[in-house]
């Protein structure tokens, strides 16, 4: 096609020229054959203008400068008594683009590719254009799979010099991949390295997934994946020989095969140092992982180098160089490793720039950083900055560089840049939660208040079991050593008449505090608060204890609660939790001067274990305890309860526990929950961290007074199996289990199904 139009070229420019027999004085320019373009536009493209001597080398320049425009696809120069007539045939314009077929790929996105090709509406029509624009979409479509793909592009003429370009695509089926053969290897099973692979044959979840189709990128990334599955297992010498892909004539199945040489096995046989070591050696070996005598593994390796770096740059040298380089035994099938030390300058801070917080005050971030401007450069203190400054939850990202300082050797700057997201909120809405009906929420909360890093909120929430109307105020900087304070007023309607079984009572409580935080260090918090409260009981039901209670102390209560507790969160993540505890010491007292005095006592641990990349593992117990003291009872609407999504999923709400003669569950005061929960991302969205998905164990129960259940129908543990799902929607968090209770007894209130949506007080 180009050789062609080349050519086409070649013989329209000669004859164009063929004219040109003796120079002239150009007295005037004429323009001809123009529709759409202005004249103007072709003379400004003219590099011959009037009083010029037109000669061959012009002329050619001349014409040779309007092609280049690519306005024209035909341009003649002609004379008439010093006049220069350019005649031109412009091309024509782009009137429309039809796309009929391609289901695979909205519309707007294949325009959208055919817009960065050159090709759109009301631009110049060029045919290497559509051409190489079609290829462009082929490209797409083979990047999903559809080897198979035609692509029939038609031009159809229109008045007006305009065109109208139709793309007809056939998509054809996705090819799939049915066979992937490993050769060669002989210490593990085909099986067995298959399934370190994330390319795979049409399986269960496939269709979801898109793993059964084939991607260069993914190949080249489960390559690397067999690799560190034999580096990591000894295998020094392993080789991937080739891959070979092939796809069938009728491009819909894809086969591959992976040549691979295992070598022989490698154990460890000597671990030496050297180098500047400015670390004692005995600490410097405690941070190697490999040990003599060991298999031979490349993430051990990895880490061991990484571990070192670390320890150096926490004192200061941040460009610290360590190699460890292999002695390699053939014979003995042994490797030893030398690691030399090169700690470099050390170095120290010179400045601390924030960027990309338009509304948080830089004092917010910079009270969060545990490296300081002017001292020596910390490792760890950068890292415990940072996860700092991702724990105040006012960000999508939080992103440290430390670059060098340009001229010397021993400064470096940190960069932080942050990508704030809306951290204020105006909701107004309705829904319906399972145990509690129809639900009505308007609420004003702001976590970042005038970019101070201070709350509050104002909180307005109506159900069929609890009403909250609330005013809350926190400041977590109280005092410059991190010292948070804050109050709450409240008023809070409990109606449990709509819990199923349970105990029916009808409660409205109105009360004020104040707390405060004193962190102890960087991941343990000492809280304590002091508050009134006023509960006025509306309603006891036919619950002999209740009505007992109120036979005692009246229907008009008020209590003096002290609280207490001991935090500590080591989590990796507070959203995204791959590892670490969390422990939560709290007691509530109600004081003397008031009309309860009572105790609740609770503990709980939560554990996260990374099992593998995508599998966390989390332990979760908690247990609790309560009582009154100088005589007085545990007021009935302290009680512990447990069942639901919250403890033990799979039985009723509140259901577990003590229950009275007609089967209503009473609480209790003392509570026993845990649960073992394996998490996972869903598959093929394991880079969202909005849904996550887990299969779970609970068990758990409440006591009666004394730690004897009430009554014998229900006494003993409960336990259930199933599984969840979690989605950080945009209305909130989403929370539903599907759950099968393993040791229900006669009485007990089951529900397969639960879910919860938000959270209340």
């Amino acid at each position: 096609m180009k050789i062609r139009y080349l050519a086409a070229l070649a013989v329209t420019f000669c004859s164009s020229l063929s004219w040109a027999i003796e120079p002239f004085v150009v007295k005037d320019i004429r323009v001809d054959g123009i529709q759409r373009t202005e004249a103007g536009t072709v003379f400004s493209y003219l590099p011959v203008k009037v009083g010029d001597i037109l000669d061959d080398e012009k002329a050619a320049a001349a014409i040779k400068a309007l092609y280049a425009t690519g306005f024209f696809k035909d341009v003649r120069l002609e004379s008439d008594n010093g006049v220069l007539l350019v005649v031109v045939e412009e091309r024509p314009a782009i009137a429309q683009i039809n796309i009929v077929g391609g289901k695979e790929f909205e519309k707007g996105k294949l325009k959208d590719g055919l817009k960065q090709a050159g090709l759109t509406e009301s631009r110049i029509f060029d045919r290497s254009l559509l051409e190489r624009a079609e290829q462009e979409l082929k490209q797409q479509y083979i990047s999903r799979g559809r080897y198979a793909v035609k692509i029939t592009t038609t031009t159809t003429p229109l008045e007006r010099n305009r065109v109208a370009i139709n793309f007809d695509i056939d998509e054809g089926e996705v090819a799939k991949i049915r066979k992937i053969n490993i050769v060669g290897n002989k210490a593990f099973k085909e099986k067995e390295l298959l399934s370190q692979l994330v390319l795979r044959t049409p399986g269960l979840l496939t269709w979801f997934t898109k793993d059964d189709q084939y991607s260069k990128q993914k190949l080249g990334g489960d390559l690397e994946s067999l690799r560190s599955y034999y580096l990591n297992r000894g295998y020094l010498e392993l080789s991937i020989d080739s891959t070979q892909v092939s796809i069938t004539p009728d491009m819909q199945d894809i086969y591959i095969t992976i040549n691979i040489t295992e070598g022989a096995n490698y154990t460890v046989s000597e671990i030496k140092l050297a180098g500047e070591m400015l670390l004692p050696e005995t600490e410097l070996r405690k941070l190697i992982k490999l040990a003599p005598g060991e298999v031979f593994a490349r993430e051990k390796l990895t880490e061991s180098v990484k571990l070192i770096t670390d320890r150096l740059g926490n004192d200061g040298y941040a460009f610290a160089n360590v190699n460890a380089a292999p002695e390699i035994d053939k014979e003995k099938r042994q490797v030893g490793f030398t690691f030399f030390i090169d700690p470099g300058r050390r170095v120290y801070v010179r400045r601390i720039n924030i960027t990309g917080n338009e509304r948080t005050r830089d004092e917010v971030i910079r009270r969060e950083m545990r490296q300081f401007e002017g001292g020596w450069y910390s490792t760890a203190k950068i890292a415990q900055s940072k996860l700092r400054v991702d724990r105040l939850n006012f960000f999508n990202a939080v992103n440290l560089e430390t670059p060098a300082v340009p001229g010397v050797t021993d400064q470096v700057d940190i960069n932080v840049d942050v990508k704030e997201k809306p951290t204020g909120a105006v909701m107004f809405g309705a829904g319906y939660a399972q145990q509690q009906g129809l639900i009505l929420t308007a609420s004003v909360a702001q976590d970042n208040i005038f970019g101070s890093g201070k709350n509050v909120a104002l909180n307005v929430s109506t159900g069929q079991i609890n009403k909250v109307y609330s005013l809350s105020f926190t400041d977590p900087y109280f005092t410059k050593n991190g010292v948070s304070a804050g109050f709450d007023i409240y008023s809070r309607y409990l109606n449990t008449t709509h819990l199923l079984g349970v105990g029916a009572f009808n409660t409205a409580t109105t009360g004020a505090g104040v707390r405060f935080g004193i962190p102890v260090n960087e991941n343990d918090t000492i809280s304590f608060g002091v508050g009134a409260e006023q509960t006025d009981i509306k309603n006891v039901g036919s619950v002999k204890r209740n009505q007992d209670f109120v036979d005692t102390f009246g229907k008009v209560t008020l209590n003096l609660p002290v609280t207490l507790s001991w935090a500590r969160d080591g989590r990796d993540s507070a959203i995204w939790t791959t590892s670490g505890t969390t422990h939560r010491v709290f007691l509530e007292a109600g004081v003397p001067g008031g009309d309860l005095q009572y105790y609740k006592a609770s503990y709980a641990l939560k554990w996260f274990y990374p099992i593998s990349k995508d599998f966390t593992l989390m332990l979760h117990g908690e247990a609790g305890t309560g009582n009154g003291y100088n005589g007085q009872p545990l007021a009935f609407f302290k009680n512990f309860f447990a069942g639901g999504n919250t403890s033990v999923r799979g039985y009723y709400i509140s259901s577990l526990g003590p229950r009275d003669d007609k089967g209503r569950s009473l609480g209790g005061n003392q509570r026993v929950v845990g649960s073992a929960e394996l998490m996972f991302p869903l598959p093929g969205m394991k880079n969202d961290r909005s849904v996550r998905l887990s299969a779970f164990l609970d068990g758990g129960t409440v006591f009666g007074p004394g730690g004897d259940p009430a009554f014998r129908t229900n006494e003993g543990m409960r336990y259930s199996t199933g599984v969840a799902a979690m989605w950080i929607s945009p209305m909130g968090p989403l929370k539903v289990s599907l759950a099968e209770p393993l040791n229900d007894q006669p009485g007990d209130r089951l529900q397969v199904f639960q879910f919860q949506f938000g959270q209340t007080f």
